[in-house]
């Protein structure tokens, strides 16, 4: 018996739809729905433990997996079958958990999953842009202690037009690649890459998302009605303590607005602070630490909060002494690295950067394998942020989701400012070895210079920087804090990060932690942000203002070279030994690819010196080579035989033909040593490919004049002879036998 089944359907507005579906599957879960547009369909569900666990925060995991079964593919490995998440799918599971965390009570600490699947792919359906409305939806279906339904779609601009969930194909023609995740009242979530658009142009992109928002909230509203909403579960709330936090707040806050304004360096001022907290713990018995020492850790945290935001809305000041738009100390060098292709180091206060580029050929590109995309990546930036950064010693295990998104959102930053005819692939790694605030924005910076060091040809340089956001709803004071430190991204009401060159915003990323965030004061900050972008691109420029010129001396020359694609087997060889011996003599290394317009081979040669790269143009050219009929060209002779002379084309080295004895000299020739030996060098005219041997037939005697009194051997009388058919044998012919012949059984007979 098939269950009842609840459904709502979300019109897109240009004749596409989205369904939510749910009661048909995954019904032991605590929410479950099937979010389907098209042929592309996900499965989301959400369980949350009944019992606390024991931690202050959140265990809230989010988890997006495409299945190779939904593309009617098989996984790539051993095991045929999927393994860890892909750097997609971890970015997906990012943009999902930075909208849904916020809305659960911060007492709620039970262990909660998330569980998102791609059941079904289709080419037209992106399935990142709707991971979020099945997540919230699966979540409306459940008890969970949820604040409000929330979805998150992707916008995109082509020929002017807003889009809504763009397909691929409508993207890649897009100037804007957008996600937004909000509520119905709130933005919460902003990321993406821009073609160097403005920041009023974001903002309307963010309105048209977050309209269309409003209709998926509002569609989760009536499922849940529909299909019965639940009772929100009970809880056992955080223990609380009015009179204890007052009286915390009362020792607290002073002294830390007198360290807040002081002024100090980062572990200076932790010190401090580390130091008020213990002196207030001192303050207590043994009985009482044993009894509210996690109280008293908790209010301590709010005062310093609530000084160290005061002291920003009411004096201007920020916890290191910049005023609200002020930068920090910048300084930069490029070439700091001897053996690379290219480096620099950015260095803004307490955050570094040290980024290297790579240059190779195609073989080298990204290969981007998940079943809703294939692809490769001829631009990549990976990020590196180990412990000693921040002064701490802890355990590494692989690549954080943390550096994953932080790579993603560097590489979109300088992805568009790459020439599309660059010849390289480019692998960009930026190691953090320093960190207060911001160290994907100093990423920005140091990988715009290594490349820049490289002699890759960006068009533009690119920046970034940080802001915050502090605002106080009441008092409707607020204030946008400019390239801010790791403890203000902490206690602010917006983070957010803008990448851009000076005439433009190339990507951007937003966590909005406050309700109601009016436009005005998005567009403020945005304006804030890049007058900063616009001074630490002048620190930039300062430091290094154009690409250089060429790569380095050590680094590798690359030259892109088509050839038809019947020469293609040529140049690889019999089980690709002509390709390997070239690499081999000429210490290049040798690329080629079919272009799928045009089914031209593309050949990539890369090496360190120019000779081995004119090596091997001058080896492609002697395979490309096609002598003209009637033409004169230069040979050598490479090889004696009895019949003639083996010669090849000085301009064409390998490019060989046979020079028939007749065709040496006027004169009757009886041995090819008379007239030509090893090694010599002269001219012959080609006369293409003869009729009679189909071979290609090329002449000395030709560009050489005729001895006085040379008399032309008469040509072969083929009829004297019989001819080639009869052979003056016509009476034996194989068609006239003599008609008497008797069979051999007559001949017995007689």
């Amino acid at each position: 018996m098939i269950p009842q089944v609840f459904k709502e359907v979300i019109d897109l507005g240009d004749g596409r739809e989205i369904s939510i579906e749910t009661g048909k599957l995954a019904k032991q879960a605590h929410g479950s729905v099937v979010v389907q547009s098209g042929k592309c369909m996900l499965l989301c569900t959400v369980v949350s433990n009944y019992k606390q666990a024991d931690v202050d925060f959140l265990p809230l995991t989010v988890d997006y997996r495409e299945k190779f079964a939904a593309a009617g593919r098989y996984p790539g490995g051993f095991f045929k079958r999927e393994a860890r998440p892909s750097d997609g799918e971890v970015l997906t599971m990012r943009l999902v958990d930075r909208v849904l965390r916020p809305l659960f009570p911060k007492d709620y600490h039970s262990e909660t999953q998330v569980m998102i699947q791609l059941m079904s792919h289709d080419e037209d359906v992106m399935p990142d842009a709707m991971a979020g409305l099945a997540a919230s939806a699966a979540i409306q279906l459940s008890d969970f202690p949820f604040e409000c339904p929330i979805s998150e779609a992707r916008v995109g601009r082509v020929n002017g037009e807003f889009i809504i969930n763009p397909t691929r194909a409508q993207l890649e023609e897009s100037d804007i690649d957008m996600m937004i995740g909000a509520s119905a009242d709130s933005v919460m979530m902003v990321e993406g890459e821009m073609d160097e658009i403005s920041e009023e142009e974001m903002t309307e992109a963010i309105k048209f998302a977050h309209d269309a928002i409003k209709v998926q909230c509002a569609a989760q509203v009536k499922l849940a009605e529909a299909f019965g909403k639940k009772e929100v579960r009970e809880y056992e709330p955080e223990r609380t303590d009015e009179d204890l936090e007052k009286k915390v707040y009362d020792m607290a806050y002073d002294k830390v607005y007198a360290v807040a304004k002081s002024a100090s360096a980062k572990h200076e001022r932790s010190a401090s602070f580390a130091e008020i907290k213990e002196d207030i713990k001192a303050t207590f018995s043994e009985e009482e630490l044993a009894d509210f020492g996690g109280l008293i850790s908790k209010y301590y945290s709010k005062a310093e909060k609530a000084a160290v935001r005061d002291l920003t809305l009411n004096e201007g000041l920020r916890l290191d002494g910049r005023k609200t738009d002020e930068i920090r100390p910048i300084w930069c060098e490029v070439d700091y690295l001897p053996s690379t292709h290219g480096s620099s180091i950015f260095t803004r206060g307490e955050t570094q950067a040290l980024a290297t580029v790579t240059l190779g050929t195609s073989r080298e590109a990204n290969q981007i394998d998940m079943p809703s995309y294939e692809g490769e990546e001829r631009f990549y930036l990976h990020y590196n942020f180990p412990p000693f950064s921040t002064g701490e010693a802890r355990p590494i295990r692989g690549t954080s989701r943390r550096e994953v998104g932080h790579g993603n959102l560097a590489q979109r930053a300088l992805k568009g400012m790459v020439p599309e005819d660059c010849p390289y692939t480019v692998r960009v790694v930026s190691e953090i070895l320093e960190s207060n605030g911001s160290s994907s924005m100093a990423t920005v910076c140091a990988g715009t210079m290594a490349m820049m060091d490289a002699g890759v040809q960006l068009k533009k340089p690119v920046s970034g920087i940080a802001m915050g956001l502090i605002s106080d709803a009441d008092s409707g004071k607020y204030a946008v804090l400019s390239d801010i430190l790791g403890d203000e991204d902490h206690l602010g009401d917006m983070d957010f990060k803008v990448t851009g060159t000076a005439d433009g915003i190339t990507a951007c990323q937003m966590d909005i932690k406050v309700k109601g965030l009016s436009y005005e004061i998005l567009v403020n900050a945005l304006k804030q942000a890049r007058e900063g972008r616009l001074h630490i691109l002048g620190k930039i420029t300062e430091t290094i203002e154009t690409p250089n010129a060429d790569v380095k001396e050590h680094s590798p020359k690359m030259i892109s070279r088509r050839i038809p694609n019947e020469f293609i087997g040529a140049l690889i060889g019999p089980g690709g030994k002509v390709i390997q011996e070239m690499q081999k003599e000429t210490d290049t290394t040798i690329v080629i690819n079919e272009d799928p317009v045009t089914e031209e081979g593309i050949v990539e040669i890369l090496g360190v010196g120019n000779t081995g790269i004119d090596a091997v143009m001058a080896k492609i050219d002697a395979i490309l080579f096609k002598p003209q009929v009637g033409s004169i060209y230069e040979v050598k002779v490479i090889k004696m035989l009895d019949f003639g002379a083996v010669v090849e084309y000085t301009e064409a080295p390998g490019n060989e033909v046979l020079l028939h004895v007749s065709e040496l000299a006027w004169e009757r020739t009886e041995n090819v040593s008379d007239v030509v030996n090893m090694g010599d060098v002269f001219d012959v005219k080609y006369f293409g490919v003869d009729s009679r041997t189909r071979k290609e037939k090329v002449s000395r005697k030709a560009i050489l004049p005729k001895p006085e009194g040379f008399k032309e051997r008469p040509p072969r009388d083929n009829n004297s002879r019989g001819g080639r058919d009869n052979r003056g044998r016509d009476n034996r012919g194989r068609d006239n036998r003599r008609d008497d012949r008797k069979p051999r059984h007559d001949k017995k007979e007689d």
